[in-house]
């Protein structure tokens, strides 16, 4: 490593190379090497505000993932159907979120490694290139969600067909290229203007759907018929199963690394400090987003008697007739084109930290956004063209299979990391905190794995 992020001091972990610790990599380049520690912050002891200001950033670009156009038919058939019921497992599902996205924070801004990093570090050649592969699936995955996204609202709004929306997506290839030219502040700035578009499309939405307030926050609390009833049961697994994005993990242990605070123990202790302060508002407001479309969904659909609307579309025709507000379809696609859009550029950036940190590969971003971009486009464009917006919707249902099937390989060796002391040093995790993410990982493979099991059996 370079003078900008030396290693960890020696009372912080021990020699990289003593058992149980780091395999050597010595050589290894540093995470997002283009944009690591560019972004300045105060000097440690300044004003709350200033350095709460200059690490938010970071948080946002996770939160998109947990409210990409693959959550939204999940948080729709459990509104429709269930009405309120179903925002307490919204609730669950977040709170998870923001555990596990402090831990991989954490591991970033300790170890100086992202995630897949810090697998190659661990890990032998084979598991390394096993990781990479469903990693990879699930990057490949979470495209195709948002390429479905993208081409729905570009219909719904321009009467586009699906096949040609699809196709436009591509030139979105650029857009991540261009913004990363500029500074990733500048990145981030267009990640959170489209969040705060998301916002507030959905806050007019509730307002003109006007939810009974004590009703909506009962839903908030727990209810034993989550449990019997089978049907309820299966879509909170699936909300909770699409909520927790495997890339994300990734995503967050590199572009923490993005701030330029001090690589020393009081450097990494207050980065830790204000990167979860980040993180933790960041995912609140994706829980905002994610709680509106179900609460819309109910007070429009469950309440009208329209309870089998699970589909994008479905959802946009009825909207407005329902709310008896004219723009109330139009705002739901436009929130929907700026989630995909949102999307990609995370998504394109987790490809990149994937493939760098587990091959130590690296190329040209262009490249590697038409790459994984044309991948995603092709099963849409043929089912599309073979099944219509039918097959499409199956496709994103299959998408979000696969994610879940990966999430496993993600979550397990995080929490392993920050658990060990030998790899964190002052910074392991304690044990209560463990025992907690140890409990989270178990309920996520558990009910990741039930929907799958459910998903293919029946």
């Amino acid at each position: 490593m370079d003078a900008k992020a030396p290693r960890l001091s020696s009372e912080s972990l021990p020699d990289i190379a003593s058992p149980g610790g780091w395999l050597s990599d010595s050589g290894k380049l540093k995470s997002l090497a283009e944009v690591n520690a560019t972004v300045a912050v105060p000097a440690i002891g300044g004003l709350w505000w200033r350095r709460l200001l200059a690490f938010a950033g970071p948080g946002y670009l996770v939160s998109v993932g947990y409210m990409d156009p693959g959550n939204w038919a999940t948080d729709l058939a459990g509104g429709s159907k269930f009405g309120y019921t179903l925002l307490s497992v919204v609730l669950l599902s977040n709170l998870m979120a923001i555990l596990l996205q402090a831990l991989a924070a954490r591991l970033g801004i300790v170890t100086d490694r992202d995630l897949a990093q810090a697998c190659r570090a661990s890990f032998s050649r084979p598991v390394n290139f096993l990781l990479w592969l469903v990693c990879e699936a699930a990057i490949i995955a979470c495209d195709l969600a948002e390429v479905i996204g993208t081409a729905i609202a570009l219909k719904l709004l321009f009467g586009i067909p699906l096949i040609g929306g699809a196709l436009i997506t591509a030139l979105d290839a650029f857009l991540l290229l261009l913004l990363m030219n500029k500074g990733f502040r500048f990145l981030e700035a267009f990640v959170i203007a489209l969040l705060i578009v998301i916002a507030v499309c959905f806050t007019i939405q509730i307002a003109a759907a006007a939810p009974p307030v004590a009703e909506m926050l009962k839903g908030f609390v727990p209810s034993s018929e989550i449990f019997t009833n089978s049907e309820m049961l299966y879509i909170a697994i699936g909300i909770i199963g699409a909520t927790v994005m495997p890339h994300n993990l990734y995503l967050h242990s590199s572009i923490v690394q993005t701030r330029a605070y001090p690589r020393t123990d009081e450097g990494r202790r207050d980065a830790i400090k204000w990167a979860t302060t980040d993180s933790t508002i960041a995912l609140m407001l994706a829980l905002f987003i994610n709680a509106a479309i179900l609460v819309v969904a109910a007070a429009t659909f469950h309440k009208s008697g329209h309870s089998d609307v699970a589909e994008i579309s479905q959802a946009f025709e009825l909207l407005s007739p329902l709310l008896g507000l004219g723009i109330a379809s139009t705002l739901f696609a436009v929130a929907l084109l700026a989630s995909g859009l949102n999307s990609t550029v995370t998504a394109t950036l987790a490809g990149q930290i994937v493939m760098e940190g587990f091959l130590n590969l690296r190329l040209p971003s262009w490249a590697r956004r038409l790459l994984t971009r044309g991948i995603a486009i092709v099963p849409v464009v043929i089912v599309t063209a073979l099944y219509g917006e039918s097959g499409t919707a199956r496709l994103l249902v299959l998408s979000q299979v696969i994610l879940s099937m990966q999430l496993p390989f993600a979550v397990i060796p995080l929490v392993r990391f920050v658990s060990d002391r030998r790899k964190m040093g002052q910074f392991v995790i304690p044990t209560a905190v463990a025992a907690v993410a140890w409990t989270v990982a178990g309920v996520i493979v558990i009910l990741n794995v039930k929907l799958l099991v459910d998903t293919f059996v029946g």
